[in-house]
């Protein structure tokens, strides 16, 4: 079976909505028959133009117009576009030349670099196809004076091998009709049926289809009835286990027999926000209590409480409690921010970043919990530290870099730190991702030097400014997932993804792999708009919990989420699965006989 892949751009709206920064990449929708299109991706970006780089450090935003996709000669594909500025004008280093990224499965993107088309003229559109008689590539496009071309080329990654361009009879790409809001469509190519389900799959949100669950089971008590659990599975054929919560009012424990009992797969419910003005949210479970604590935007982050419950749920309405405020230490007078708990050689410790005063001099701390402590009491946390380098000197130079945002994680023995890093003096570079090794002993220093893991070169990254930050790690199988935030902290932040492998060189950037668009932004659940700097903990039933921030409005306040992580079907975390598409309401209630036995 054939199905059909349309490729587009959208017309930008506001800049709080859909600015051009977003408007201008390559999205994706798909038909059966080549006339009913689908979006994907929540009509949002799957491929994003990367930024130039300047010699002093600083980028240059790029966007993309006019996108053709194609097949290339090996049976991957290929997609030629005009590289533009970020509001869609022509950008000049661009003149006469076209970008081409080439990916195998349309999902991820090389941007290989512009193709030189030896003209020194603009180009406003353009396409590509290979001929297979001839072995070789047909470029065609059409110059800013309405004058068309075609080049030819055997390689399309020896961007300067094209040949020259002689004229060309117009060229005109089929118009679609679709009902996608705001789609500038491009063209259509047939793809195969496994490429185009992946596809969907992935772009796609999931949804609870079926169960699966034993006919009979033998127990003999109500403990061993309460570990048997439901397997949802979902329309992409991914599954997930979920606790039920069995009616047992019909068994006789003392008299065995099979009865047959309905169950109801238990769901936490968290309506959005669970807690108001509360940004960069984090929970930690801990000695068997739970813990919640965050940015406090209601005074303008002079503030850190936090909040105990014997569960997840209990946070939501747990009482608040002082931890730290901008006058406990003389060094540490203002902005308290994105405070994370972590547990470094089985000793629990806070990271946050603060200042004695102005926004230039933050700078990331670490406070110890005291062995034996009560997390919610303030006085059993330590004083906080700096965070300094290998040799004690000063991660930043006050007044020029600041630095925010540290996660910890632990792999193999050995603990590592990843932050934000923004210099603004001699000139703004906008912040950016490092990774360094720690001394557990003293996690306030580091023993290795920073490495640059992470730069803000999408456009959907450096939408409004150039930032990226709260980084998060999230453990599974064999992966390490390390979401990160990107763009102005609006209603544009978004949800990024970094992929290492737990064996690999965590220090060697090249060892991790980013994902072109977002994993959550304002297109993924209504009403949630500019979430972002999220962080992830496990409940006593092993369900990975996303809490993050967002906004309830366009305008209105950071304030805290908390929804259940999937995994899809290359077991990427999904965030944007929400409590309607997790469990179905006409398949929650399950049936099951069991027997009892002595």
């Amino acid at each position: 079976m054939i199905l059909y892949i349309l490729c587009y751009t959208r017309t930008p709206l506001d800049e709080q909505i859909y600015s051009p920064k977003l408007a201008y990449s390559m999205h994706l929708a798909y038909s059966a028959d080549g006339e009913q299109f689908h979006a994907l991706n929540h009509n949002s970006g799957v491929l994003f133009a990367k930024a130039t780089h300047n010699h002093d450090g600083t980028m240059n935003a790029k966007t993309l117009r006019n996108p053709y996709l194609f097949q290339l000669a090996d049976g991957s594909y290929g997609v030629v576009a005009l590289r533009t500025e970020p509001n869609g004008e022509f950008d000049e280093q661009s003149k006469g030349r076209i970008l081409f990224f080439k990916s195998a499965d349309l999902l991820q993107y090389e941007e290989v670099g512009l193709i030189d088309l030896k003209c020194n003229k603009y180009v406003t559109d353009v396409s590509c196809a290979y001929d297979p008689e001839r072995g070789l590539y047909i470029i065609c496009w059409c110059d800013e004076d309405r004058n068309y071309y075609r080049n030819y080329i055997t390689d399309l990654t020896n961007l300067d091998s094209a040949t020259l361009p002689e004229p060309a009879e117009p060229f005109a790409i089929p118009a679609v009709i679709t009902t996608i809001e705001g789609a500038v469509t491009r063209n259509v190519i047939e793809v195969a049926e496994a490429v185009a389900e992946r596809l969907i799959k992935k772009l796609t949100v999931p949804h609870h289809v079926a169960n699966e669950l034993p006919q009979n089971v033998v127990i003999s008590s109500p403990d061993e009835l309460k570990a048997v659990r439901v397997t949802a599975v979902y329309s992409d054929g991914t599954k997930a286990s979920k606790v039920v919560e069995w009616d047992t009012t019909g068994i006789n424990w003392n008299q065995p027999g099979t009865y047959r009992i309905s169950g109801k797969i238990s769901q936490d419910t968290f309506k959005f926000p669970i807690a108001e003005h509360r940004a960069d949210p984090c929970m930690i479970k801990w000695n068997g209590k739970y813990y919640f604590i965050a940015t406090n935007d209601a005074d303008h982050n002079h503030t850190l409480y936090i909040r105990e419950a014997d569960s997840i749920s209990g946070l939501v309405t747990a009482e608040e409690k002082l931890l730290l405020d901008s006058t406990t230490y003389d060094h540490i007078g203002n902005f308290l921010w994105a405070p994370e708990f972590h547990v470094v050689n089985g000793e629990l410790y806070i990271f946050f970043a603060a200042s004695p005063h102005e926004f230039y001099h933050i700078e990331s701390h670490v406070m110890k919990l005291r062995t034996g402590g009560n997390p919610s009491c303030a006085a059993d946390w330590s004083e906080p530290r700096r965070v300094v380098r290998h040799d004690g000197s000063q991660l930043c130079e006050a007044g020029k870099t600041i630095s925010l945002d540290m996660t910890c994680f632990e792999v193999k023995g050995d603990y590592y730190v990843v932050w934000s890093q923004r210099q603004f003096v001699p000139v703004d570079q906008g912040a950016w991702l490092y990774i360094a090794k720690i001394d557990p002993q003293q996690p306030w220093r580091l023993i290795t030097d920073p490495i640059v893991l992470c730069k803000p070169e999408f456009s959907w990254e450096n939408n409004h400014t150039f930032v990226v930050e709260g980084p998060y790690p999230l453990f599974a199988e064999d992966k390490i997932y390390l979401t990160y935030s990107g763009a102005l902290v609006d209603a544009t932040y978004a949800v990024g993804l970094l992929v290492v492998d737990k064996d690999a060189d965590l220090l060697n950037p090249t060892s991790w792999s980013k994902i072109n668009y977002p994993l959550l932004s304002s297109s993924s659940v209504p009403g949630e708009y500019g979430p972002g700097h999220n962080s992830y903990v496990i409940d006593d039933h092993g369900i990975i919990w996303n809490a993050y921030h967002a906004r309830p409005n366009v305008t209105g306040p950071r304030s805290s989420g908390i929804r259940r992580v999937h995994f899809d079907i290359d077991g990427y975390p999904r965030l944007d699965l929400t409590e309607d598409k997790d469990i179905n309401p006409d398949l929650s209630t399950v049936y099951i006989d069991i027997t009892v036995s002595r």
